[in-house]
């Protein structure tokens, strides 16, 4: 069996005080004894020939007695939308598994969860009763192997579209593996219902929320290094140098491409607002299969030796047909996807001038404010999701250059007014 092992956070002095029911009465007791003792992550080490590394990342299941009843299949579903499956194939790209999950697999966590939290209550008893830790551990990788894997080994060709596009290492930012606000929302709840109510007192409070937030933060480091380590460090590099941190959709364009890897990397480097877009818009070309006539049509009216060597190297992976979130951002418009191929033609060619002139056809506004970007590069936009920066160039792009945002708070402040308050049919 592959190595395996499940995450927990660590223990700290304030645990005794959270579950003490004379101190914080019985509930507010049960949920800190569930956000002490609950496993944060499962990771499997080499799980087969095609991957390096396999990870479940869990939310906290405050309701567990409740989950394995099977009258509350919807209360599982809705914790299985908090789940990040993250798979690291040989090749060393990122995957995010979690629309392969089904009931079955849910029920099988749930089950295991059930298992590992009777066996931590065994060894923290009075009396240690003998427990077997890996029959857990065999339950769970053996719906993983049999379910996911399986699947998986069988359906290469789809696994493109399962390629990570959002998501960062980087604990504490926007779209971060780790998003704690999914992972233990009960037990905060909990928290400052106590406050409220009188049963815990202000520094006592404190005292959680910094025990919290320590290890927590040591839990994201372990898991993060994990990763980190199955990843391929000349692309890390490639990021770091380009200043867009580790996005893992950025860090995927730069890996499935490393013929052109240089020429995306220098893209980031000098467009660092537009990593979100550009790993949303140009990844999942990389796994799209056209026919001959659509990619003529695309590629109209001349091609280069590059578009012509890229049609001859076979056809892709198919990408979802189906996709509502790229529906809802329009990028699944045709029109949007023509932009999205000239744009990987100009970027994947070393062609700065075209790539500057396709990202103002994509968006609708003027080459110059796409170039003043491009030469100025400011930190405080951030990297917004592709929908927001659109907002945030039409904003740009009908002031004068004089009135453009010059402080971290005036960039703030326009990116905040770029929300649209309604959505257009």
């Amino acid at each position: 069996m592959p190595a395996c092992e499940a995450l927990h956070v660590d223990r700290h002095a304030i645990d005794t005080e959270l579950r003490d029911v004379g101190t914080v009465g019985p509930e507010f007791a049960r949920l800190a004894d569930v956000y002490c003792n609950s496993p944060r992550a499962v990771v499997f080490r080499e799980p087969s020939t095609e991957w390096r590394l396999f990870m479940v990342l869990l939310p906290l299941t405050s309701r567990l007695s409740l989950m394995t009843n099977p009258i509350f299949t919807q209360l599982v579903r809705a914790w299985g939308l908090n789940l990040r499956v993250i798979g690291v194939d040989r090749d060393s790209l990122v995957y995010d598994f979690r629309s392969l999950l089904n009931d079955h697999m849910l029920s099988t966590l749930i089950e295991w969860l059930v298992q590992e939290d009777r066996r931590e209550h065994r060894q923290s008893g009075a009396r240690r009763a003998p427990a077997d830790p890996d029959s857990a551990l065999d339950l769970l990788f053996s719906v993983l192997a049999d379910d996911m894997l399986t699947v998986l080994e069988k359906r290469r060709d789809d696994w493109g579209r399962h390629l990570d596009e959002r998501h960062r290492l980087e604990p504490g930012v926007p779209e971060s593996l780790f998003d704690r606000s999914s992972r233990y929302p009960d037990f905060m709840h909990a928290c400052r219902q106590a406050l409220r109510d009188g049963a815990i007192d202000v520094p006592f409070y404190g005292r959680i929320l910094r025990s919290i937030d320590e290890r927590e933060h040591l839990f994201e480091q372990r898991a993060g290094r994990i990763i980190f380590d199955a990843l391929r460090e000349e692309t890390l590099d490639r990021l770091s140098r380009a200043g867009v941190g580790h996005h893992l959709g950025c860090y995927n364009w730069l890996r499935i491409g490393p013929r052109h890897a240089g020429q995306r990397a220098h893209i980031l480097e000098r467009l660092p607002s537009f990593a979100a877009c550009l790993s949303e818009t140009l990844l999942p070309i990389e796994t799209l299969r056209l026919e001959q006539q659509d990619v003529e049509d695309l590629y109209a009216p001349t091609g280069t030796a590059i578009e012509h060597a890229e049609r001859e190297s076979g056809p892709r992976p198919q990408a979802p047909a189906f996709d509502l979130a790229a529906i809802a951002s329009g990028a699944a418009r045709m029109d949007n996807l023509a932009h999205a191929h000239r744009l990987k033609q100009a970027v994947d060619a070393g062609q700065d001038r075209a790539v500057i002139h396709a990202l103002a056809a994509r968006f609708g506004v003027s080459e110059n404010t796409i170039r003043l970007l491009w030469h100025d590069r400011p930190e405080a936009l951030g990297q917004p999701p592709t929908w927001h920066l659109a907002e945030i160039l039409l904003r740009l792009d009908a002031l004068p250059r004089r009135e453009w945002p010059d402080t971290p708070a005036a960039w703030e402040q326009l990116a905040a007014s770029a929300v649209p308050t309604t959505v257009s049919g």
